[in-house]
């Protein structure tokens, strides 16, 4: 098989572009564009892999095995996409906690700032792979921190009370 084949056999058969209204649709040969979303599959434990690029109705047009893989121009498009739909702040601190038992708030320093979040129970601290872990306050959203034993000596102690 000579380069240029191996080359087109790689490009997708699709592409991205923004309609007037700043949606993203997919266009493919032969076919109407349709408004789609990427979304992660696994977005904690593999943001890379696994992103399908779903309709309003929520069905798969397209899946994307890796990234990394999409050629520059739609790799942005959909990194761009992504980083617009995924908002998970990262803990850097652990200011001030209301209560040791919970329901508690929390005063915390983000990479987006400092808020308050409202702890529901313990189990709204997710442990994961590489020692990070996930928390989840009363209105849905999600922070992360992503070394607890990076954390500075005060927010480590208000930490393990809930751990």
């Amino acid at each position: 098989m000579n380069a240029s084949k191996t080359l087109s056999a790689a490009l997708p058969d699709w592409s991205l572009e923004h309609d007037p209204f700043g949606r993203l649709m997919l266009v493919r040969p032969g076919r109407s564009a349709c408004e789609v979303t990427p979304v992660r599959a696994f977005p904690i434990e593999a943001p890379d892999e696994g992103v399908a690029l779903v309709d309003v109705f929520g069905h798969e047009q397209v899946w994307i095995e890796r990234l990394g893989d999409l050629p520059g121009p739609l790799l942005a498009q959909v990194s761009a996409a992504l980083s617009s739909r995924d908002f998970m702040p990262v803990i850097e601190s652990i200011t001030a906690v209301s209560s040791v038992a919970t329901p508690s708030d929390w005063t915390v320093h983000t990479d987006r700032g400092t808020c308050l979040l409202r702890l529901r129970s313990e189990q709204d601290i997710r442990r994961l792979p590489d020692k990070r872990l996930l928390i989840s306050d009363a209105d849905g959203l999600h922070y992360l921190i992503r070394d607890p034993a990076a954390l500075d000596r005060a927010s480590r102690r208000m930490l393990d009370h809930f751990l």
